[in-house]
């Protein structure tokens, strides 16, 4: 699987959980192990392929913490995390229609390549290492890709200047469409309007800089919250729990 990285995942995903860039540009490999008191893992406005158990999903873009509860401890996923806006080119369908969801990919691709998919996953498991699915998980992300209509950057734009902090109003203006417009295309794109990415993306910003040791007020200034009460009240909304019970060992 190339260098990876022991760490705490993104948005909260705590324990056992390592991490690596993928062959498809702009995407995530990771692998996990569900630890006994695994929190709920948070937005972060992206959706993931997953393979686990002899299973592929798809968990769409959320808007507040997804339970892991009734996963047995010690379960290994390992998962393919697409950035915002890519992932409707590589399941077909548009990521409002994921939000909040996880979805066996039977669901949205042909049953045949599913089947052919699964199978081979299930052969490159059974040493159980995690480097061979992870090479079949991007070979056939990377080939969805490959025969989409492709991108001309406006959806990678407006992700990139949400996450900047830049008003709706100027983003629309950026990328030549009306706020309208720019609305409809945030809902196909990443599954919410783009106020919403603008609060999910700040979130995984600020909880990136709150894990590094920096002050709370000083992640209010840094992540682009009015002030350390906006910060707390907006992880509370979009997370569930306080920073300090996100940040937590264990």
């Amino acid at each position: 699987m190339g260098e990876t990285r022991d760490m705490k995942g993104p948005s909260g995903v705590s324990g056992g959980y390592q991490e690596r860039a993928s062959r498809v540009a702009g995407a995530v490999l990771w692998s996990r192990a569900v630890q006994p008191s695994a929190r709920p893992v948070l937005p972060d406005g992206c959706t993931d392929l997953i393979w686990s158990a002899g299973r592929l999903l798809v968990a769409g873009p959320d808007t507040g913490p997804q339970s892991v509860g009734g996963v047995s401890p010690g379960t290994r996923f390992v998962g393919l995390r697409f950035a915002p806006g890519q992932g409707p080119a590589v399941f077909g369908v548009p990521a409002r229609e994921l939000r909040d969801r996880r979805v066996p990919l039977a669901d949205l691709w042909p049953a045949g390549k599913v089947r052919e998919l699964t199978e081979r996953l299930a052969a490159a498991g059974e040493p159980g290492g995690t480097a061979g699915i992870g090479r079949l998980l991007e070979k056939a992300a990377a080939a969805r890709l490959r025969e989409g209509a492709g991108d001309d950057g406006r959806t990678a734009a407006v992700a990139a200047e949400l996450a900047r902090g830049r008003p709706v109003a100027e983003v629309a203006r950026a990328v030549a469409l009306s706020e309208r417009q720019l609305h409809r295309l945030s809902l196909d794109a990443f599954g919410y309007g783009p106020k919403t990415l603008t609060r999910v993306l700040r979130l995984v910003r600020a909880l990136d800089l709150a894990r590094s040791g920096m002050p709370y007020a000083q992640v209010a200034a840094r992540a682009g919250y009015a002030d350390q009460a906006h910060l707390a009240r907006e992880v509370k909304s979009l997370a569930g729990a306080p920073m300090g019970v996100l940040l937590a060992p264990g």
